[in-house]
Formats: structure tokens, C-alpha cells, sequence
């Protein structure tokens, strides 16, 4: 019974710890089909949010056409404002991209453009990866 017990207790916990992490998908993008990616949003001791961006499969930004700069990752929050969060680099064979940020608001929308110019404060260029269906 104490084994049973110890179980049911375990999977709660695993349940909520998992609970508190959001995880959201990217939509396939017409743009770069073979591109894949997940967005893990936690919250942190001072009530801010960790996003962590990984990708794989997206080609380099150059490569497009037309080609492009640079990939950047937008978060779009409550109010409907668009934040930049950074710059992805996809690198390796797999292609593969992480970015990890810092944000006072949680995320509702996360997105990735192709962008000419990575110093830009709004997004400009093409849609890459979203996760709005």
C-alpha cells in the first residue's frame, strides 16, 4: 500500500511541475516546411518569465528567397504588444537554433521573422515560424 501510496504522490508532482510549463508548438510554415520548433515558457522566483525558443530544420536566413539577414523571434503579450525577443542562428547540420530570454509578460504569441536588418525594433519581414494557428 506504502508503494502505491508513493506512487500516486510521485505522478502528482511530476503533474503539476509539468503544469507550471507551458509548452507551445510552431505552426509549419509555407516558407520553410521542413522547419520545427518548441517554445517552453516558466515562470521564475521574481514573477518573470523564462522563454526558451528551440528550432531545427530552418534553413540558414541567406539561403531564402529573397534572401535575408538574420532570423528574430517576436513574443506578442496581453496587451497586443509586440516584444523582440532576440536573434536566432541556426547552426549545424540538423539546423538547429536555441534562444532563450527574459520577459515580465507571459507570452500568448511567440514568432519568428526574416528580417534584413537584426537592429529593427519591429518585425518587418516574412513569417517564418508562429505559433497562432
Amino acid at each position: 500500500m506504502k508503494t502505491i501510496n508513493s506512487v500516486a504522490i510521485t505522478l502528482f508532482a511530476f503533474a503539476v511541475l509539468v503544469g507550471c510549463t507551458p509548452k507551445m508548438n510552431f505552426v509549419n510554415s509555407t516558407i520553410a516546411p521542413a522547419a520545427t520548433g518548441t517554445i517552453n515558457v516558466k515562470k521564475d522566483k521574481n514573477n518573470n518569465y523564462k522563454v526558451t525558443v528551440n528550432v531545427s530544420n530552418l534553413a540558414e536566413s541567406k539561403k531564402l528567397s529573397p534572401a535575408k539577414e538574420t532570423y528574430l523571434v517576436w513574443m506578442e503579450a496581453d496587451g497586443n504588444s509586440v516584444k523582440k525577443l532576440g536573434q536566432l542562428a541556426p547552426r549545424g547540420k540538423a539546423l538547429k537554433g536555441e534562444l532563450t530570454a527574459t520577459v515580465v509578460d507571459k507570452p500568448n504569441e511567440v514568432f519568428v521573422t526574416a528580417e534584413d536588418n537584426p537592429e529593427i525594433e519591429y518585425p518587418a519581414g516574412d513569417v517564418i515560424l508562429t505559433t497562432r494557428k
